[in-house]
Formats: structure tokens, sequence, C-alpha cells
């Protein structure tokens, strides 16, 4: 394991029903003035909305709307604009990764005279943050427990990570907010979730029992219950475990001691930037292609365990490695996403090296990833994902 320093400030509030009633004195300490930053309006139909006005009837509230999927820096720019010109004191952000991202970033930019997206290329710009609250509605990215945004910039074809100075300050996770997320969107989230955990998993430090076996449970839970929610979608169990298996995949505590950075998610990043795509499927459709690539010799012993103790598997290394990898497809196919490039609308290889160069530039693939990928690699992972064949 490598040396490591860990803090996590978020205070969590899980559980059903809570933000009625603890909403306004969470927002208190930190002032009057309030940002509610929100997305396309599935929290009006929901009854969400109203539910939020109401807890902050007694606080002054400017509206931050329509923050999109793969969100991008035209709404962070739109709700620094809203922040400075009404010196706002907090931001309440309500939806899943895409919303809070996008605040993530609006609560930096207050306190930055030039483009929000300066602050993405370059995080150590910024150099005060504002105080953000968030209320999950949607199981996926565990961005309600880290420093991370992903914020895409359209004109510029980048869908790019940064870090903002802390965790959200309060993480509202009621899993009964999830019950009213369609089948596509519980599918994808619970998918970015295992990838989180697979982008984690295979690492090449050495001895990380502790981190590695609580990767594994996290695993068999998503597995577990993602297919559960698909059929009973307000079945709180299902969603409160894959709640918290996005919580707990990415706010820090698995990764402790890592190695490399990160494969798969710098690749998508290229698909979503270029195609706007889920994100989620995306991940879907590369995982078991790079998981193929990623099998050799050395890595066998890595891919053993993962069949044996997330899948169940037995038999010798090689046999339970492979199925493992075809269990991986499998499962992912059954939760009804696509598991093709064409099945997302991407239909020719125009942009492969383009992507592919992008990729492997900004994710130092050659150098810090779990295997070493070129941009011819990334590009046959792409071809590979044009079809079923070998699944």
């Amino acid at each position: 394991m490598n040396n490591f320093t860990f803090k996590n400030t978020t205070d969590i509030h899980f559980g059903e029903n809570r933000l009625d009633t603890e909403l306004a004195g969470v927002v208190a300490p930190f002032g009057k003035k309030v940002l509610l930053a929100y997305g396309g309006g599935s929290i009006k139909k929901n009854g969400l909305y109203d539910r939020v006005k109401r807890a902050l009837k007694d606080y002054e509230v400017f509206e931050l709307s329509g923050i999109a999927p793969n969100p991008k820096i035209d709404s962070v720019r739109e709700g620094q604009q809203l922040v400075q010109k009404n010196d706002i004191d907090v931001i309440v952000a309500v939806g899943g990764g895409s919303v809070i991202d996008a605040a993530k970033v609006v609560s930096v930019a207050k306190n930055y005279d030039g483009d929000a997206w300066d602050l993405v290329l370059d995080s150590q710009k910024a150099t005060a943050q504002m105080p953000l609250i968030d209320i999950l509605t949607l199981s996926a990215t565990g961005t309600e427990m880290n420093k991370n945004a992903v914020i895409s910039n359209p004109e510029t074809k980048q869908k790019l990570g940064t870090r903002t100075l802390r965790q959200p300050d309060v993480s509202f996770l009621d899993p009964s907010l999830t019950f009213s997320v369609s089948k596509w969107q519980t599918a994808a989230g619970a998918i970015d979730i295992f990838s989180h955990l697979s982008e984690q998993y295979f690492d090449q430090s050495e001895d990380s029992d502790i981190s590695r076996g609580m990767i594994e449970g996290i695993y068999r839970a998503v597995i577990k219950w993602a297919p559960v929610a698909l059929v009973e979608p307000e079945n709180y169990e299902a969603r409160a475990n894959l709640m918290w298996a996005s919580t707990m995949a990415l706010n820090g505590t698995v990764g402790l001691g890592n190695v490399n950075g990160w494969t798969v998610h710098p690749i998508e990043h290229e698909l979503s930037a270029y195609y706007d795509i889920t994100h989620g499927v995306g991940l879907g459709i590369l995982t078991p292609r790079w998981m193929k690539k990623a099998l050799s010799a050395e890595t066998l012993p890595r891919f053993a365990a993962f069949g044996r103790h997330v899948w169940g598997l037995l038999g010798d290394d090689e046999s339970v490695a492979g199925e493992a990898i075809q269990a991986t497809f499998d499962w992912i196919k059954s939760l009804e996403v696509p598991t093709t490039l064409p099945g997302v609308g991407i239909t020719d290889t125009t942009n492969f090296k383009a992507m592919a160069d992008s990729a492997v530039a900004v994710g130092s693939l050659t150098t810090h990833g779990y295997v070493s990928l070129n941009s011819e690699d990334v590009v046959t992972l792409f071809e590979a994902s044009m079809d079923n064949d070998g699944f």
C-alpha cells in the first residue's frame, strides 16, 4: 500500500423524509441567500421542488435550472454570474451527479474573476469555495461525498474531470427520492458505480486487503440490487443499497493506498464529449472490452480473485478470469442497456483516432493505468465495441 492522508468532512443525512424537517436548519449557519441548482424539471413533476422551496421559505432563493446530463460549462458560467451578482451565501444542489458537479464548480467560481472553464482546466486556480449542500436524486457518481466534478465543453469537444477544494458540506441521501428514476438511468447509475469500483480494484498495489475486500462487498451489493431496482423501482432496500454503494464507491475510502490512475473513465469521457451519450452506458460498453485487453499472465491473479470473490466462480485461475469477464458483460446486458457503440448511435469510426489521442493524453494511459494503453490500443477498444463478437 502507498502512503496516504485522508479526510472527508461531508455530513451525511441518510434516510427517508429528513429534508423537510432538517434542511432549513442545515442551511442556517451558512447564510440567508441560497442558490437552488437543479436540472430539467423532474423535481417539479415529482414534488421535490415544492418540498425544498417550503423548507427554504425563510431564505432568499435564486435559481439555476436546466443543468443537463454531462453538465455543460455554460450552466457553470450562468451560476458563476448569479452567485457573484447576488453575493449568494450557499448553494443547494438538487439532483444527480450532473447537477452536483456543476454546483461544485460554481462554488469555487464565485471567487474567481476569470472564465469558469479555467477552473476545470486547472483546479489550482481555485482559492475559495462556497458552502454546498446537496439533495441526491440518482445513485451513480459518488459526487455527494467527494471533491470531484466532471464538466463538458461542447465547443472544444472536451469532457474533463477537476477537483474542488473540499467535499459538499452536507449531503441528504434519501433512497425514496430515487423511486421515480427511469430504468435507463437506474441501470446507467449502477454501471457507473461498478466502473468506479473496477477502476480502483484493478490496481498494482500489493496486499491492500482491507480496501480490496470492501470493494468486493460493494460489487456484490450492486450486482444483487440493480436488477431488483429495475423490476421493483420502489423497493426501498434496493434503492438504499445502491445509494450507499454510490457514496462508498467514490468517497475516497476504498482507493486508499492505491498506485494507479483510472483508465476506462477518461476513454469514455471522449465518447461523451463527442457524442453526448449517457456516461454509465458508455462505461458499460467499454468495461468488458477493457477487461479482455487488460487480462494477461501478469494480471491473471487479480482477475481470478475478481471472479471468485465477486462472482462466486470456481475453477482454475484462467477459466475463472475469463468467466468473470463474461459475467460482467452478461450482467450489464441484463440491465437492458446497449452493449455496442452503434446501440448508442455511434455508427462510424471517424473520430476514433482523435478521441484515442485525447484519452491517452488526458488520462496518462501509457504511464498511469493498471495496464499501459497507447492510442492504437484505445482505437482497438473502440473498434471492438462496434459489435458483440467474442461475448
